[in-house]
């Protein structure tokens, strides 16, 4: 951890690190893109979600794929530079700024996304094989129950045990909160898989 002898410094530089994690998770890609190319509101479509599953539901698979990359690289782009100028401790500060930012971004009433993206961008900055084999569970329940939610829900819940596995406790302690937190903002999908009325991917109806 970046160490300057002096406790209040060291504090300011984590409280710079989380804010300027924030600062780019919260920006709202899926808005932004849905916006720039003259669809409806993002946020009156579907679920209302400004994450690229829910964008994909305005039938334009290009500006879904855009809000994936844009949600994805913002957390790995707080993580890299916070890791590049004051190591890897403050990196995982940035992180958690990063993800507490896209769920609940200051330009929108602190409503935002549900984390999934930005999640494995996170991952790939800090510890990139995790972030991989998240990809692979996500692929792999996707492709049996058409389910992006359980997807997302198993994956995140295998990323802890991933990262101990790997070595990497301190990383496994934060996804492990991250984690909780992206499962209580799928509380409402969880309720609909128990019901069995949950949305499925329908990638076909996409043009």
């Amino acid at each position: 951890m970046f160490q300057s002898g002096n406790w209040l410094l060291d504090l300011a530089y984590a409280d710079a690190a989380f804010a300027f994690g924030y600062l780019c998770g919260s920006i709202p890609f899926g808005l932004v893109i849905t916006r720039l190319a003259g669809t409806k509101d993002i946020r009156s479509i579907g679920s209302g979600n400004i994450g690229a599953t829910n964008v994909l539901r305005t039938g334009r698979k290009t500006l879904a794929a855009a809000t994936l990359l844009g949600d994805v690289l913002k957390g790995t782009f707080a993580v890299l530079v916070a890791s590049r100028f004051y190591g890897s401790d403050l990196a995982i500060i940035a992180a958690i700024g990063a993800f507490v930012g896209h769920l609940f971004p200051v330009w929108l009433k602190f409503k935002g996304g549900k984390g999934v993206a930005t999640y494995i961008g996170l991952l790939i900055g800090l510890a990139w094989p995790a972030a991989l084999a998240f990809c692979l569970i996500w692929l792999a329940v996707a492709g049996v129950t058409r389910y992006s939610s359980l997807s997302a829900l198993l994956a995140s819940a295998a990323t802890p045990l991933i990262l101990w596995f790997e070595g990497l406790p301190a990383e496994a302690l934060v996804f492990s909160l991250l984690t909780a937190c992206l499962w209580f903002m799928h509380r409402a999908n969880i309720v609909r898989l128990l019901a069995g009325s949950e949305g499925k991917i329908d990638f076909r109806s996409a043009q």
